[in-house]
């Protein structure tokens, strides 16, 4: 089982695009979630909030002051953050049924190296493939053809759980079951090309999951 980061293990993806959102707002300006979308479960290069707004305002502002107030906020919101629900269950029934954990993230390795060990779960995985170690992120499936390569699977003997619709697109492109978990934010965005839709962790345990995956895949 392949593992998304951002916004399926803990909800970072919620913290950074509030701390933009009260910036937009302070100018007057405004972040709707369709720009933001085309960043969600991608590269942080696939936007640029700085961008956006002067683009609203008609003039420049200071990028460098912005990017540094924003990434304050965004780590005080995240720091307040535990691992999703159902999450920490999921990754123990993994490793009670003897499945190997791999972790797929289009984040740097020490931003997920570090949420990972807060949250006590970096030695939980198998496999830990970050932007650090590919050319391109998602959607691209670089990401968890890398992992799969390193825990010595292929596509068909494995699955990914992810949240938005890159993350699916990467999944599927490299061949992989896609399983989506939605949250808050990704919510309202289209994850309808995903195999299977689940709403919460919690609602369905891993053991129940997988039956339902083995019999879509029949």
């Amino acid at each position: 089982m392949i593992l998304d980061f951002d916004g399926l293990i803990l909800d970072t993806e919620g913290p950074i695009y509030r701390a933009w959102v009260e910036i937009f707002e302070e100018f007057g300006a405004e972040l709707p979630l369709s720009a933001w979308e085309v960043w969600l479960g991608g590269s942080p290069d696939m936007l640029d909030p700085c961008g956006y707004l002067e683009y609203q305002l008609g003039r420049a502002v200071d990028r460098e002051a912005l990017t540094a107030r924003q990434r304050e906020r965004e780590a005080e919101l995240i720091a307040a953050q535990s691992a999703l629900p159902g999450v920490e269950a999921y990754i123990a029934d993994a490793k009670r049924l003897g499945l190997k954990l791999g972790l797929a993230s289009s984040s740097d390795c020490p931003w997920v190296y570090r949420h990972l060990e807060r949250l006590g779960l970096r030695e939980r995985f198998d496999s830990i493939k970050c932007a650090d170690d590919v050319t391109k992120v998602k959607p691209s499936p670089e990401l968890y053809l890398a992992v799969l390569r390193e825990l010595g699977l292929g596509p068909e003997e494995a699955i990914a759980v992810e949240d938005s619709p890159h993350g699916i697109t990467s999944a599927q492109a490299a061949g992989l079951f896609c399983v989506v978990v939605p949250n808050t934010l990704t919510r309202q965005l289209p994850t309808d090309h995903a195999d299977l839709r689940v709403g919460s962790l919690v609602d369905l345990p891993l053991q129940s999951l997988l039956a339902q995956v083995d019999e879509q895949r029949r």
